[in-house]
């Protein structure tokens, strides 16, 4: 449920309801939800990370997401997006499974976030039921649910409502479940109580995300270059061909890469998600490149229905196929050799 930012207004704080206990049914309802973190904080401007987008933004690290530099300060104020928005509910959702990728050269590895059904779905459909429920408790209560492809810094916020740091790599780290989390926010127009614990950053002298990017795409200690990302380049880039830095050095990726998290010593801590929604679907850990080349706009839309790996297109996806499957001949020609 979005609702229209037209028709609402905020709640003050002097509205008769407890905002105490609210703000705990709420936090308690939102786990018995399945997340497994939740945080709350007042809807204002992120200042910090307004500041190192406009920087990240300046350097063109964003790439061809052109919508990534579309009104920046709606990114980092909330206001901007829900205008009578006064609380923050923040949530994160573990999607670890214990599958494992395999080094078959004639398939493609799947970056982990897409095995299952398409989180936007699973996260929102939880956050929607989170939102009925607190209007039930409420009546005047609005909100607008934000996962991922509302302009909102998701990573930016869920550090600020105390669900972990931001790493490195750029990913949220917990402590309880490593990176292996999805983000998502509950926009409301009710003040609640706050929380101002953060979590203190962790990752020390830890290089480790940084040394195995195969494309340099990390240009420094939480910096990452889209231009040089494989996640980028498979799944966001619209170019006909990959370039070549990435190209190169695709290490068996066809859609998105993990690598920065998969040796993350964090991860030592991830847990199995009680999703079953997460849970890999058949042939999408590792997909069969021959398989994908097959692919017709009909016969792809039907093996893609309700995944995140849709994102990519038929085209995106058969180009990093002909890619990888390029790449290996030419290594056993040279082995030949």
């Amino acid at each position: 449920m979005q609702v229209g930012v037209t028709s609402v207004s905020p709640i003050e704080a002097e509205s008769a309801f407890n905002r105490r206990e609210v703000t705990g049914l709420l936090k308690e309802r939102a786990l018995s939800e399945g997340f497994e973190k939740v945080g709350i904080v007042p809807a204002e401007r992120l200042d910090g990370a307004h500041n190192r987008l406009l920087e990240w933004l300046g350097r063109g690290y964003h790439g061809q997401m052109a919508w990534m530099a579309r009104d920046p300060e709606m990114r980092t104020d909330p206001r901007r997006l829900f205008p009578a928005a006064r609380s923050v509910v923040v949530v994160a959702k573990n999607y670890c499974t214990a599958a494992r990728h395999t080094d078959d050269p004639e398939t493609g590895k799947v970056s982990r976030y897409a095995w299952g059904d398409d989180y936007h779905e699973v996260v929102g459909s939880r956050l929607r039921s989170l939102l009925a429920w607190i209007k039930e408790e409420i009546p005047q209560a609005e909100g607008k649910v934000c996962i991922d492809i509302q302009p909102m810094m998701d990573k930016a916020w869920a550090a600020r409502a105390g669900l972990g740091w931001i790493g490195k790599h750029t990913n949220l780290i917990t402590t309880e479940y490593g990176s292996w989390v999805f983000v998502g926010e509950l926009l409301l127009n009710i003040e609640l109580e706050y929380d101002n614990e953060l979590v203190a950053d962790h990752c020390g002298s830890c290089t480790l995300c940084i040394d195995a990017c195969p494309t340099s795409a990390i240009s420094e200690p939480y910096v990452v270059d889209s231009n040089k990302c494989i996640s980028y380049a498979t799944i966001e880039l619209r170019d006909a061909k990959l370039p070549n830095n990435v190209a190169d050095n695709l290490e068996g990726w066809l859609y998105g890469c993990d690598i920065c998290q998969d040796v993350c010593p964090w991860n030592r801590f991830e847990q199995n998600t009680d999703e079953s929604r997460f849970q890999p679907r058949e042939g999408n850990v590792n997909i069969d490149l021959a398989d994908v080349l097959e692919l017709t706009t009909a016969t792809y839309a039907e093996r893609f229905r309700g995944s995140a790996m849709k994102r990519a297109k038929l085209a995106g996806l058969q180009r990093n196929a002909r890619t990888l499957l390029e790449t290996h001949s030419q290594a056993k020609m040279q082995v030949r050799r």
